[in-house]
């Protein structure tokens, strides 16, 4: 099982490690990081959300009393091309200069391939220091990373009169830098189930609602140019999402199409203790960035049934398209 929250694990890792280097604009003052930071993790949030909020479903067919799933779900958001990038004005920054005298430029978000691009703050710094120099932060495209993949766990398991709840989760990692856990819980009403007529309709129409939580940190102290203990990220990530589906009810191979709405929340608080560049004293927990997303989905998939493997493949549009596919153990 650890294994496989590993998925997961290397995603929130790459990205978290590439803001690593954003630690260095903490030099320029704490309203230029709490800016540039914003701009710069926000897409990538986004994206995750959602990509957390896919995956709920495979069929509009509830499973009936005692009936079972377990499935193993990728889901591979598509980072759009916009989301890539932001415009850095340093008209709008306190102190932060590009080195080749620019003043307003296309820099690199964490979803991001710019890179080489090099900015500075002028001093008097401590140490006597006139001038630093860096360079800002790429984000995953650099590594050959343009989706946002996310991954977990997921349990279905039938109630009475068209019912189905639903759990997802994503066991605990932990390394020195690295902490990441996920949980969620979901609910599924067969409305065609109430009807007379449902063992001989040919389709069934279901409601779904989902809940998911994530939680992660990662630990960079001492990765920039400037000082401090303790120097983290925290992130918390909830989404919901709220779907109508229908499905065909055939033995072996089924399709399947929902539209919805998602609406998600990001929290990443930047904690620790933070001192040297414009910082005339230390600062600590300085700053949040928080991401909202929301907006309506739709999607359209196939399932596949060999008694008790299943397999399922969908592709959602939204404003971050996603693809999700899965592998299911079940039982009626």
């Amino acid at each position: 099982m650890k294994k496989f929250s590993l998925v997961i694990f290397l995603a929130f890792s790459a990205y978290a490690s590439a803001q690593s280097s954003a630690n260095e604009v903490f030099a320029a003052g704490i309203e230029d990081a709490n800016k540039f930071i914003n701009g710069y993790l926000s897409p990538v949030s986004e994206g995750m959300l959602y990509g957390l909020g896919g995956g709920w479903y495979n069929t509009a067919d509830a499973k009936p009393l005692g009936g079972f799933e377990i499935s193993i779900i990728g889901n591979m958001t598509q980072s759009p091309n916009d989301k890539k990038s932001f415009i850095l004005n340093t008209e709008d920054y306190e102190n932060l200069k590009f080195v080749d005298g620019s003043v307003s430029k296309e820099v690199s978000s964490a979803l991001g391939d710019l890179d080489g691009i090099d900015v500075f703050v002028d001093g008097p710094l401590p140490g006597d220091v006139d001038r630093e120099e860096f360079e800002l932060p790429s984000g995953l495209a650099s590594e050959n990373i343009n989706f946002v993949p996310t991954a977990f766990l997921q349990v279905s398991v039938g109630l009475i009169k068209g019912t189905e709840i639903k759990a997802r989760f994503l066991p605990k990692v932990e390394t020195d830098d690295v902490e990441l856990g996920l949980y969620g819980i979901g609910l599924q009403h067969d409305f065609t189930k109430l009807l007379p007529a449902d063992k001989i309709l040919p389709v069934a129409i279901s409601g779904v609602i989902g809940y998911t939580h994530l939680t992660g940190s990662y630990d960079f102290t001492d990765q920039g140019v400037v000082s401090g203990e303790n120097q983290r990220l925290d992130v918390k990530m909830n989404t919901w999402v709220f779907q109508a589906v229908v499905s065909t009810k055939l033995p072996i191979i089924n399709f399947y199409g929902g539209v919805g709405y998602l609406s998600g929340k990001s929290t990443i608080d930047v904690l620790g203790t933070y001192s040297g560049g414009f910082l005339t004293q230390p600062v600590t927990d300085p700053f949040s960035v928080k991401t909202n997303a929301s907006g309506v989905t739709g999607n359209i998939g196939a399932k596949l049934k060999l008694g008790f493997f299943r397999l399922h493949a969908d592709y959602s549009l939204a404003k971050y398209n996603n693809l999700s596919v899965g592998v299911n153990f079940g039982f009626r």
